[in-house]
């Protein structure tokens, strides 16, 4: 069965319940796996719990303005490579340099095409996930060859089953982010193949054994109560 690459995650921060479902629904349209805040304390929670691939974020928002979530986004570590689309009424020219100061990829102005702002929002991750757009995967000195099928970390070969293959592919696709135990057997083994959740923790420990054999330091981070992420510990 052929593996489907696994959908960007966008967490959209939007107070505006209506505006929330156009997003949803052109977002989810378009290939995108959606989650959402309606303030930015929540929105500063669900990023730092989730790592989404991409912020849309609101300038006016309650509790925490979308200024200063963006601001906080880029100092945390775990969010700090994330891009961010801030999305507002605000038109003027101060306004836009003051969002993009405060760490903003790019500047959407409401009302807005969505065609144009699902392009952008390609384009930012074709920009911050160039490894996507090519025939190889890089994290450290870890090197993966989708067309000859061949992984190597510092010169070495390494020898993978299929499916510990397609494991660290869907991990190297999406560097620092966690995924749980359900979410990889969906992505990796399908959603209507049925595994014991505990099959991921023996593919893990093998590929674990394989890429980390005679390595300085181990690839893959155990979250516990959360599940594993291509993420090296500092």
């Amino acid at each position: 069965m052929q593996k489907q690459q696994a959908k960007p995650l966008v967490l959209v921060v939007e107070d505006e319940a209506a505006l929330v479902t156009l997003l949803r629904y052109n977002l989810e349209r378009e290939g995108f796996e959606v989650i959402e805040a309606r303030d930015g304390e929540e929105a500063l929670l669900l990023a730092k719990e989730r790592r989404p691939d991409l912020v849309l974020l609101d300038w006016m928002l309650p509790l925490v303005s979308g200024i200063e979530v963006c601001r906080q986004l880029r100092r945390l570590p775990e969010t700090r490579a994330v891009p961010v689309v801030m999305l507002t009424a605000r038109g003027e020219e101060a306004d836009k340099v003051r969002g993009l100061d405060s760490g903003a990829d790019d500047y959407v102005t409401k009302p807005f095409s969505p065609g144009e702002l699902i392009a952008r929002l390609r384009a930012l991750l074709r920009r911050s996930r160039p490894a996507l757009d090519g025939d190889n995967l890089q994290y450290e000195d870890l090197m993966m060859d989708l067309i000859a099928h061949r992984v190597r970390r510092n010169g070495r070969d390494i020898h993978l089953g299929p499916t510990e293959f397609r494991l660290l592919r869907h991990l190297m696709e999406h560097q620092g982010r966690v995924f749980t135990r359900e979410q990889l057997l969906d992505v990796v083994w399908g959603p209507d193949v049925y595994v014991e959740p505990r099959t991921v923790d023996v593919h893990i420990r093998r590929l674990r054994k394989a890429i980390n054999d005679g390595a300085d330091f181990d690839l893959i981070r155990t979250v516990r109560s959360a599940g594993y992420s291509l993420d090296r510990e500092q």
